[in-house]
């Protein structure tokens, strides 16, 4: 079964080369700020004013380790919380088989998954599975529902 086509609003919005830019620059003028031991608590104030999200000081100092700089650009660009009405479950069940196959775009894919799901055990239930197991998990997703307290 070939790879279903997502609507615009599911699929990862793209960040143009300026953008990234603008963003990368003000990341590793952040990164630098900290590394120097300067304070740098406006600066992230205001990126992430201007972002959407909540970045910390940690995110900043520490990103070389396990991404680049043009991947964090990319992240910071998109929405932090890309909630979408009447995902459908073969629209889910297509999120689960790229985040399965390892889509290059799993970190996107990964963040809608959970801003559209109740399941607190989102990523726990896609990085336990097997390949095969889109339609299971989604139903898990699907299935759950928050206890009222």
């Amino acid at each position: 079964m070939g790879a279903m086509e997502l609507r615009p609003e599911l699929s990862p919005p793209p960040v143009g080369r300026s953008r990234r830019e603008e963003l990368s620059r003000e990341i590793e003028r952040i990164s630098g700020l900290l590394y120097a031991g300067e304070p740098a608590g406006e600066a992230i104030a205001a990126f992430n004013a201007e972002t959407g999200h909540a970045y910390d000081a940690s995110d900043f100092a520490e990103y070389h380790g396990w991404r680049s700089l043009d991947d964090f650009a990319v992240e910071a660009a998109r929405p932090a919380y890309p909630k979408v009405p009447d995902v459908t479950r073969d629209e889910f069940v297509e999120i689960v088989r790229r985040l399965l196959a390892a889509d290059p775009e799993t970190d996107y894919y990964l963040l809608l998954l959970r801003a559209n799901v109740a399941h607190p055990g989102a990523s726990d239930l896609i990085y336990q599975a097997g390949p095969g197991d889109a339609e299971q998990i989604v139903d898990a997703l699907l299935s759950h529902r928050p206890i009222a307290l």
